[in-house]
């Protein structure tokens, strides 16, 4: 191994440019980023549709665990970038219950209420043994269960829950106290602060993409775009590209997915084959619905465990920012981005989606009445959440050591395959983590086996 090794990048999302802007700040210069997409930002990628929309590649909002994070948002975007407290509701039967679910039981019609707090109240508790239906209902009853958790579960992972564990919830569900949630029922008291994004920044135009549209400027003929990778040999520590060209590197930093990754290898064991072969994720459809009717500036995002409608969130799009909608007009323009999952599972139909979501927000009471459709898109999100199976951590336990002893760092996203670490601040962390230990040797703080 050289002492500047030739470090070669794979995805331009949060992750890889995360790991280039870092190691350009430790003065490591030899690296490139290999994007298969003719732009960066990867699944934090926004687009301009044709009617003058911006939406996201689904239902992002810019919050951090880390300081790293932060400096990267202040030095990309300045000023530039809107603050919104949350104001986050579910849609359940004819009302709107502020989330989260389970600590807001008031709202919910008596006999609801009554079922959710009596199954709160002699729940036996969760572990992380369980699998996530078992742990459901052994944290939160049978009420909440099956007036939320169940359904709206089923409408984001397009999986089964006994199919996934459970270790993964950390601060992603509210895991309410029964005290709490019946002093909130009895009291009339709302509980509305929970969760690590009940304050959170958007860019004023451009959309998230914005974000990392700007930084991959910055860091200019270091990437490469339209470059996607068809065959790794790890041994030979080459790359050949689907334009018949080929690279070689020392150390290989992959954002793409880790199952992908792995059915590039040229060698490899049968073992890290099969165990990729384990992993599974869902695929969403983002459905962008333009309106010709003002913003109704009240909630930020809703969610949607029933079948008012085929989508399990919409985002109030205009709220989030003026410039996400024809000439920043939210006078006369609103928007709003649906997701739709789909799997193996929980097949849908592409053929007249746009429709069914349309009709999907006005039956939920999303928007009243009729107001003119604007703008329609749709963009298919292939690898959109990495199930965390029961199966998940014994494939990677397979998978990323053997990589790691090739000189193969996979991070990010999908490249770690870990829900609990892919929010935007957890992969651009991974990627600087990546490049200080490469450069440095210094151990990475976020992800681990």
């Amino acid at each position: 191994m050289p002492d500047t090794p030739d470090i070669t990048i794979i995805g331009a999302g949060p992750c890889g440019l995360g790991c280039g802007r870092e190691l350009e700040r430790l003065g490591h210069h030899r690296w490139s980023i290999l994007e298969r997409s003719p732009h960066a930002g990867g699944l934090a990628s926004s687009v301009l549709d044709p009617q003058g929309f911006t939406w996201d590649h689904g239902g992002h909002v810019v919050f951090s665990h880390f300081g790293e994070f932060d400096r990267l948002l202040e030095d990309v975007m300045g000023d530039q970038v809107y603050s919104h407290e949350r104001s986050s509701y579910i849609r359940f039967d004819d009302r709107w219950v502020p989330y989260p679910f389970q600590n807001n039981l008031r709202y919910l019609p008596p006999e609801a209420a009554y079922e959710c707090i009596l199954g709160l109240i002699e729940a036996q508790g969760g572990n992380e043994g369980m699998d996530f239906a078992t742990w459901m209902e052994a944290t939160f009853g049978g009420g909440i269960t099956y007036h939320f958790m169940r359904p709206y579960n089923f409408k984001v992972w397009a999986t089964p829950p006994e199919r996934m564990a459970s270790h993964w919830i950390a601060e992603r569900v509210s895991v309410v106290d029964y005290r709490r949630a019946l002093r909130s029922l009895i009291f009339a008291e709302d509980d509305l602060a929970w969760g690590p994004n009940n304050t959170f920044v958007f860019p004023a135009e451009g959309g998230t993409g914005e974000i990392y549209r700007r930084l991959a400027l910055q860091l200019g003929d270091h990437i490469s775009y339209n470059r996607e990778i068809v065959e790794l040999d790890a041994e030979a520590r080459r790359l050949r590209l689907a334009d018949g060209t080929e690279e070689s590197y020392d150390i290989l930093v992959s954002t793409m997915p880790i199952d992908r990754l792995v059915k590039t290898l040229v060698h490899c064991p049968e073992r890290v084959r099969a165990a990729a072969e384990d992993l599974e994720h869902n695929s969403v459809f983002m459905v962008g619905v333009g309106y010709e009717t003002p913003l109704k500036d009240d909630k930020s995002w809703m969610y949607f465990p029933q079948d008012h409608a085929p989508f399990y969130r919409a985002t109030n799009f205009a709220k989030y920012s003026p410039a996400n909608v024809p000439d920043g007009d939210t006078g006369r323009y609103s928007a709003y981005m649906t997701e739709v999952s789909h799997s193996r599972y929980k097949p849908v139909p592409r053929d007249g989606l746009e429709e069914e979501v349309e009709n999907g927000l006005r039956a939920a009471r999303v928007v009243e009445g009729a107001p003119p459709v604007a703008s329609a898109t749709v963009v298919d999100i292939d690898y959109a959440y990495p199930v965390p199976t029961l199966e998940r951590d014994a494939a990677l336990a397979a998978i990323q050591p053997w990589l790691m002893e090739h000189h193969i760092y996979s991070r990010g996203r999908f490249g770690s395959w870990r829900y609990e670490i892919g929010n935007m601040d957890h992969a651009v962390k991974m990627g600087i983590d990546a490049a200080r230990l490469i450069v440095e040797g210094t151990p990475e703080q976020l992800w681990s086996m």
